[in-house]
């Protein structure tokens, strides 16, 4: 099992400076720039790409434009796998700007998994889908597990698991991460996203900012206990802490694999 980061320009020095195993680049961030930099870690590095705005779940073409600049990316990088969400991020009219819970419906599922099946023939990579954090629990013909099941049967795919947004919404939401968990095959989990939360007026949300809590690392270990897990990624957007914050972080993970 392989553990790394989620790559970003405030880490590059760190980065550059330690044995990574893996980095997982966001592919928006290399649209149209910094393909020298691409390059040079795809050289260094066993790199994921990570996708935050094909929209698989807008009903439709895919945009032409994003498939492309995407398919450049993956191209430079020659990662081992790609990724998206579990989401939409625009309608036919308006570009939204985030990720959007979609509703658990058959139909919906449909339409990602051939999202997903068009845009890993596309780019000639597996691809693996992610589940998001969402502040309202909408309901469909399907649970949320059946639901993911369904979308990873249909495009033959593997689950990118977000321990953070598992456990954010198991409290919002009031159910068991680990009953959800088991609801989930273990040979559908490939990925792991991991870091803190924050808490503001008793709701739990994920700004990509904060160190990882001692009940998310617990659920992590059950998550790499029942699943063949290959690789995990300590993600940070921002607050980015110090070299020796860092290290202890991955120190977290990769007892949790044990390794030490």
């Amino acid at each position: 099992m392989m553990i790394g980061v989620g790559y970003r320009n405030e880490l590059h020095g760190w980065i550059a400076a330690r044995p990574i195993e893996c980095l997982e680049v966001t592919a928006e961030h290399f649209y149209g720039r910094n393909e020298a930099v691409l390059g040079e870690l795809s050289g260094q590095f066993s790199l994921f790409v990570h996708g935050l705005g094909l929209s698989f779940g807008t009903p439709g073409e895919l945009d032409h434009e994003r498939l492309d600049r995407f398919a450049r990316v993956v191209e430079i990088a020659r990662p081992e796998w790609i990724s998206e969400h579990i989401a939409f991020t625009r309608t036919a009219e308006v570009d939204l700007g985030h990720l959007n819970p979609v509703k658990p419906t058959r139909a919906v599922a449909r339409t990602i998994a051939a999202h997903s099946r068009q845009v890993a023939e596309r780019c000639g990579r597996p691809i693996i889908l992610e589940n998001i954090t969402s502040h309202l629990r909408i309901e469909g013909e399907l649970s949320e597990t059946d639901f993911l099941n369904s979308v990873c049967e249909q495009a033959d795919c593997g689950l990118l698991l977000d321990v953070t947004n598992l456990f954010i919404n198991s409290r919002n939401h009031a159910f068991d991460p680990l009953a959800w968990l088991k609801e989930i095959p273990p040979g559908r989990i490939k990925q792991l996203h991991i870091v803190g939360y924050t808490i503001e007026n008793g709701r739990y949300s994920d700004g990509h900012a904060q160190p990882i809590q001692d009940e998310l690392i617990e659920l992590a270990r059950a998550v790499v206990e029942y699943a063949p897990v290959r690789a995990i990624i300590l993600e940070r957007d921002t607050n980015f802490p110090g070299a020796m914050a860092m290290e202890k972080e991955l120190g977290k993970l990769a007892q949790i694999c044990g390794r030490h």
